[in-house]
């Protein structure tokens, strides 16, 4: 609610403005973005639902054609965005930091992935350092959870490639080496 003394206080401001013959003008929008398409990743992860929310505000901003680039793997995120398959994505990062080491045209904007991995293993796994000499599982070589868990690995003083059986997922069947 306007009290008296706001709405005095307005109309004189706005009567002053009018005898300085100022006028408001109408505010000028940004222009289109320069390709009206935009391709993201569509995996059948979780990490990527705020992709999926946020097309209508792409479409807000002019992107007129949002594409989903279907992929059964996020370790396939990586080799897409290098590719040019994919215009953006998010992604967890370790994997993103092995494409720019090999010098593919990936670039990075902000952080978003904050990590949704969970280690299961038997109850003789006390400690990280306790995978040593042991199988582990993962999607893909190369991909998220295998970077994540080598890069634990490597932290604790185990040696990923040399230390590590690296295995296929059950979920996924097959791994892909990333080299």
């Amino acid at each position: 609610m306007i009290h008296r003394r706001q709405f005095l206080n307005r109309l004189a401001l706005a009567g002053a403005a009018s005898l300085l013959g100022w006028r408001p003008e109408v505010a000028k929008a940004e222009p289109p973005p320069e390709t009206p398409r935009l391709r993201l990743v569509h995996t059948p992860s979780v990490c990527l639902a705020p992709q999926y929310v946020a097309e209508e505000l792409l479409r807000g901003e002019g992107f007129t054609d949002v594409q989903y680039i279907k992929l059964e793997l996020p370790a396939r995120i990586s080799d897409e965005l290098a590719a040019g398959t994919v215009d953006i994505s998010l992604h967890f990062a370790a994997p993103l930091v092995i494409q720019l080491d090999r010098g593919d045209p990936i670039v990075l904007l902000a952080g978003v992935h904050v990590g949704c991995f969970e280690l299961v293993a038997t109850d003789q796994v006390h400690a990280i350092r306790d995978l040593k000499g042991r199988s582990v599982a993962v999607s893909g070589l190369g991909g998220p959870d295998h970077t994540f868990v080598a890069s634990m690995l490597a932290h604790v003083g185990v040696d990923p490639p040399r230390d590590v059986s690296w295995a296929p997922h059950p979920a996924t069947g097959s791994m892909k080496l990333l080299a």
